[in-house]
């Protein structure tokens, strides 16, 4: 991905709230399908990190990707940025089309 997608990218995940939250225990079934839910709605979406250490952290954003073919957008403290692009993207769902049309 280059600098200026992810620049714009991050423009628009600027404005969105965290959709899933991952807990202390670390990834589940129920968090993967729920992140893999999110990422095929609405294409961009943030994750929460809550109650975890950098290296935990780091290493869960890290496996969901890989597990779910997502792109780490950015990572500031507890909270990332996905994105996955949608083969057939649901222009009302999706924050990227969304964002388009603003």
């Amino acid at each position: 991905m280059k600098n200026i997608e992810k620049r714009q990218y991050r423009a628009i995940g600027h404005k969105l709230k965290p959709i899933v939250t991952v807990g202390g225990s670390g990834l589940s079934e129920t968090v993967i399908a729920e992140v893999d839910r999110a990422l095929n709605d609405h294409e961009l979406i943030k994750i929460k990190c809550a109650g975890m250490d950098r290296d935990s952290k780091a290493e869960i954003i890290s496996d969901l990707c890989g597990e779910l073919n997502a792109e780490a957008v950015q990572v500031i403290g507890n909270t990332a940025l996905l994105l996955r692009r949608s083969k057939k993207p649901n222009p009302k769902l999706s924050n990227l089309i969304r964002a388009a049309l603003a």
